[in-house]
């Protein structure tokens, strides 16, 4: 079986679809969305990441990278990105940890250990196991894999994507996936482009396409404040999902609790300052929806 690239596994989840469940993080996602609150899923390879707050300055990583990637000034400890090979010597000698990979190769039969061993709670919750990312459909065969194992197990599968990939890659595990969870960012493509870095056009269509041969998804709109929050594109998203007979939507309030994990990855956080809507402008959001037939649920 093949082995895939895992970023995090998370246990006792409770709002990535229905009961209690595992969520398996895979790396790698083809979009770049300005709110990404997983910069660590956007490469498909392992990355280090630097906690500043951990960092005691003994230098210990300085000497050990082969690449000469690390330097200690008095700002601090600075990372040439470039150099860096991610070959862990610097993890590993790392008296703190300051210094952690983030992601890991694991085979099908190491992810499957890991959610089994909370069989119990999917049992009495009614739960089951979310693929989550980044984009899972980045790595297919390891999806495939992993999604097969699970129906052999009699565990509910849930997908959480952003719909992303060629048609091919969706259709081979649609029938062993209980639950989609399906991102929709917004319904304008030029805007959809620049805060995202693709267009929507694939989103939609394999939406299109889904609707007509799967009967449980879940649509989740993260509403960001000055980007996809206007009444234009709110309309424009219910007559789509309305004329795809798709009701269950989910309203996911923008947060920015992932600034300091842009800040550890040395990247720019691009809506660093911006405040999440308040619960009365998220309700103002849902009852746009609702002359669409669209109830929609604010979280989860």
């Amino acid at each position: 079986m093949p082995t895939g690239t895992i970023f995090n596994i998370q246990k006792y989840s409770i709002h990535d679809g229905p009961g209690i469940r595992t969520t398996v993080f895979l790396k790698g996602c083809p979009l770049a969305c300005w709110w990404c609150h997983n910069p660590e899923s956007l490469a498909l390879t392992t990355e280090v990441v630097f906690f500043k707050n951990k960092c005691i300055g003994c230098g210990d990583c300085v000497q050990s990278c082969p690449n000469k990637a690390l330097t200690v000034t008095e700002l601090g400890l600075i990372k040439a990105g470039e150099k860096c090979s991610v070959c862990e010597a610097c993890t590993d000698i790392c008296p703190t940890g300051a210094m952690e990979q983030v992601g890991r190769p694991m085979t099908v039969a190491e992810v499957m250990k890991e959610i089994e061993k909370d069989r119990v709670f999917y049992d009495e919750s009614g739960g089951g196991v979310t693929f989550s990312g980044g984009e899972a459909l980045m790595q297919p065969d390891f999806l495939d894999s992993l999604l097969t194992a699970c129906k052999a197990s009699g565990l509910h599968t849930a997908l959480d994507t952003s719909g992303y990939a060629a048609w091919p890659s969706i259709a081979r595990i649609k029938d062993k996936v209980d639950l989609f969870l399906y991102d929709l960012k917004h319904m304008d493509d030029g805007k959809h482009k620049m805060y995202t870095g693709v267009s929507n056009q694939l989103i939609l269509e394999n939406l299109t396409k889904l609707a007509a041969s799967h009967s449980k998804i879940w649509i989740r709109v993260p509403v960001i404040p000055g980007i996809n929050d206007d009444g234009e594109n709110i309309k424009a998203m219910g007559a789509f999902l309305s004329a795809l007979h798709l009701s269950e939507v989910f309203l996911l309030p923008y947060h920015n609790i992932a600034a300091d994990k842009y800040r550890r990855l040395g990247k720019t956080y691009r809506l660093d300052g911006l405040q999440s809507l308040s619960n009365k402008q998220m309700d103002e959001f849902s009852q746009v929806l609702a002359p669409f037939g669209i109830k929609a649920k604010i979280g989860g």
